[in-house]
């Protein structure tokens, strides 16, 4: 019998080589942009401070964690700047999305409940 993680490798080798390729984009995206890259290098482990969230449990962990990682939370503020002209926002945005797609590259997913290590890509 095989294991769970020989079961799903090629699915997570998918879906590594699109965060890759979403951040990719993204770096690409905001040099066109031509946006601030000191404003990458401060802001680009941002969403990491999610974290915090695991000081009130895993649960509440994961929810925090989830939100900061999620590609959805971060098209919402590029939308925002699309809407509104603000290049402020359309930075953050790529910057958000270039985070989330690095993250899914090096294997760090989405967190279950069960704790940290535990993603929807590989436990690390």
């Amino acid at each position: 019998m095989s294991s769970r993680s020989e079961d799903t490798s090629p699915i997570r080798g998918v879906l590594r080589a699109e965060g890759a390729a979403i951040a990719a984009l993204g770096l690409w995206l905001y040099a066109m942009g031509g946006h601030s890259w000191g404003l990458l290098a401060v802001l680009i482990l941002a969403p990491d401070l999610a974290m915090t969230g695991y000081a009130r449990g895993p649960r509440a962990g994961a929810i925090c964690y989830n939100l900061a990682h999620s590609y959805v939370t971060a098209a919402a503020v590029l939308v925002v700047g699309l809407w509104t002209g603000s290049d402020t926002a359309m930075a953050l945005g790529l910057i958000w999305g270039i985070h989330i797609g690095a993250d899914r590259a090096l294997g760090y997913g989405l967190k279950y409940q069960s704790g940290f290590k535990d993603t929807h890509l590989e436990r690390v």
